[in-house]
């Protein structure tokens, strides 16, 4: 299966060394290149690209809100979306993860990586490591004062607010079922139908919640 694959950034010198990476892969096809957020929409609109490499700070519209634009109402067709950013501490990175995103790269990663990363969040998983996300999450996520608001994880089940807790501590789905006592494939069913209870697109946007309302600390 190819992967059609856009960029949005307003460096068309950076594209265009993004579209010569992404057509000598036979898995990869480029599809198309947007300079600004308002751009990108219209073109996700037009072309429905399966994986967009996201700048977050661009002219018209910003990533975040371009990203928000874009998953708006897709449901099943939406794009996975990378953020690109210059520094891995951008406070802006978690309002991409909260817009959906499915999680973020360094504009200097090496081009094995980038691509690594394109498949990867093609096949539905989150393009960061559970380590290095849950660094980011805390040092970045607003914790909201008070104790842990249990409220927002109420609609889960007693088992599905266990696995919850053991995802938002980063630990992968073997680990949850190793913990748990139960498969993986029961651990993929729990995680499906917790994000879909919850309204959340990833893990990444999971362990946000889960700091920002202090269930984990």
């Amino acid at each position: 299966m190819t992967i059609r694959v856009a960029i949005a950034d307003d460096q068309v010198l950076f594209c265009s060394g993004i579209q010569m990476l992404l057509e000598s892969q036979d898995d990869l096809e480029f599809a198309g290149a947007a300079y600004d957020g308002d751009a990108i929409v219209a073109l996700a609109a037009a072309v429905r690209p399966d994986v967009i490499l996201m700048d977050i700070r661009m002219p018209k519209a910003d990533g975040i809100t371009a990203t928000q634009r874009i998953l708006a109402g897709a449901g099943s067709e939406a794009p996975r979306i990378i953020v690109l950013t210059t520094h891995q501490r951008d406070t802006a990175v978690m309002g991409a993860i909260s817009a959906g995103a499915s999680g973020f790269l360094m504009k200097d990663a090496t081009p094995e990586f980038l691509l690594a990363s394109i498949r990867t969040v093609h096949s539905g998983k989150s393009v960061i490591s559970p380590s290095t996300s849950i660094a980011l999450i805390h040092d970045l996520a607003p914790s909201r004062p008070g104790p842990a608001n249990d409220a927002v994880i109420s609609v889960l089940s007693a088992r599905e607010k266990e696995v919850f807790l053991l995802a938002a501590r980063g630990l992968s789905n073997s680990e949850i079922a190793t913990s748990s006592f139960i498969s993986e494939s029961t651990v993929k069913s729990h995680i499906s139908s917790i994000l879909a209870k919850l309204d959340l697109s990833s893990r990444l946007q999971l362990v946000a919640l889960a700091y920002e309302h202090r269930l984990v600390l």
